[in-house]
């Protein structure tokens, strides 16, 4: 596996960012090793698979896992506010980084992952090949 650790700073957008690490270093098959920062706005769709939720506060990231691939990737995040509570769900786009997010991918160099419509669920879910080395 192969490692690629990257800063986001004050003002990025998380989704957009991870996505254009993957077109920039041509990830093939990717996960999500490890986030810390915070946000100063928070939006995630919750388990109904429709709605989405938008926090406009300071929130910590406690979490974000996920897969990466050319062709979309999945991702799931928790957060923690002033209180301490936590909540989170699917990753959508407007998750804006606060001061910082530090990121770190793991490059699965002997996997190709793409997705692929699923009627059944209605959305693009992951296949996964190997690939000789």
């Amino acid at each position: 596996m192969e490692i690629y650790a990257i800063r986001l700073t004050e003002g990025m957008d998380l989704k957009i960012e991870i996505q254009r690490v993957v077109k920039e270093k041509q990830i093939k098959a990717g996960i999500i090793l490890s986030s810390v920062g915070c946000v100063s706005k928070a939006r995630f769709r919750v388990a109904d698979g429709i709605n989405v939720k938008q926090i406009n506060k300071n929130m910590e990231i406690l979490s974000l896992n996920g897969t990466l691939s050319p062709n979309g990737v999945h991702l799931h995040i928790s957060y923690s506010n002033q209180e301490g509570v936590s909540f989170g769900g699917h990753l959508v786009e407007g998750n804006i980084v606060n001061t910082t997010c530090e990121l770190v991918i793991g490059i699965l160099g002997n996997y190709k992952f793409t997705r692929v419509m699923d009627p059944n669920t209605g959305y693009g879910e992951l296949i996964t090949k190997t690939q000789e080395l």
